[in-house]
């Protein structure tokens, strides 16, 4: 009697799944456009402002009349509240603003410009950024180390994920950038034969993938990634020398082997062209003794040195 039990996997657990916690809670906020205007506008309403104050404090000391200095007072309070809502952007950065603690919304537009009052922002980068990640020794896909590095370009796609969402979003992506290069470089064999996938012989593929997986960890940031290529690739240290021999024996059969491709074609050809036009009759030992030969002269790595025969080859 057997008996058989159907083990169900969890979902969580499942690569790609989701974040893992206590309620898998992340900050759900995106980026929308906050309300802005001309800033010159604002500068004329806080010359106004502050100019009507003034006036109504000096009417106010010569008449006496308390109910003007406090006009004046409300008057330059306003002033000074236009004033600190004006803001200059910059071609490539935003102002991400914030109302008491409250996300309200990102200026995009550069040039002086007058903000909601009461609020406060502060500035982000969208400009495209570049940075290299460290030099990581991984075990490729045979377990041989080798040391590896990245250029990563990249920019702020979604400025309030990428102000709210993470601490600091300069380091996240460096993190998970060279949590992306150790996952795919050790994926992959630092070199395979036959054309087959490895991080020497599939750059191109290899960069994409690297771009789609730094893309994947870091979209949570609101960052988006542009490009990414490999700037370093060698063994580590400690092999080094014992690869670069295998790499050399390899290379060194390779060529022979194409070397005696080439030398056995060469000789067919001359005894096709001996027999085809008549020259001379060769039997089985002269040929077997001419293939001999045109081998060591043709497959040999110094110059061959003729000897002359004067009597028979059956003596």
């Amino acid at each position: 009697m057997t008996m058989s039990a159907v083990v169900e996997r969890d979902p969580q657990l499942e690569p790609g799944a989701g974040p893992v916690g206590l309620h898998a809670t992340e900050v759900d906020i995106a980026e929308r456009r906050a309300w802005h205007t001309n800033g010159f506008l604002g500068v004329v309403v806080m010359l106004v402002l502050i100019g009507g104050s003034i006036a109504l404090f000096v009417q106010a000391d010569s008449s006496g009349d308390d109910a003007l200095a406090a006009v004046g007072a409300v008057a330059m309070l306003l002033g000074v509240i236009a004033a600190t809502s004006l803001t200059i952007v910059q071609p490539g950065t935003t102002q991400v603003v914030q109302f008491f603690g409250r996300y309200v919304g990102t200026v995009r537009r550069p040039g002086l410009l007058w903000l909601a009052p009461l609020t406060t922002h502060r500035r982000v980068s969208v400009r495209v950024r570049n940075f290299e990640t460290g030099h990581l020794k991984v075990n490729d896909a045979t377990g041989n180390p080798v040391e590896i590095a990245a250029i990563v370009v990249w920019q702020v796609s979604d400025t309030a994920k990428a102000t709210f969402s993470v601490e600091n979003y300069q380091g996240f992506i460096e993190t998970q950038s060279e949590a992306a290069v150790r996952h795919v470089a050790g994926a992959y064999p630092y070199d395979a034969a036959d054309d087959a996938e490895s991080l020497r012989g599939s750059t191109d593929q290899i960069s994409l993938e690297l771009a789609h997986e730094v893309a994947a960890r870091v979209v949570a940031a609101g960052l988006e990634i542009l490009e990414v290529r490999i700037s370093h690739l060698a063994y580590a240290p400690e092999i080094a020398q014992a690869m670069l021999q295998r790499q050399q024996a390899a290379a060194v059969v390779a060529a022979r082997s194409r070397i005696v491709e080439g030398a056995v074609g060469m000789v067919q050809m001359a005894l096709d062209q001996l027999s085809r036009e008549g020259i001379v009759d060769l039997d089985e030992e002269r040929k077997a003794a001419m293939v001999s030969n045109l081998l060591v002269v043709l497959c040999g790595d110094s110059r061959a040195t003729p000897v002359v025969n004067t009597g028979t080859l059956y003596q």
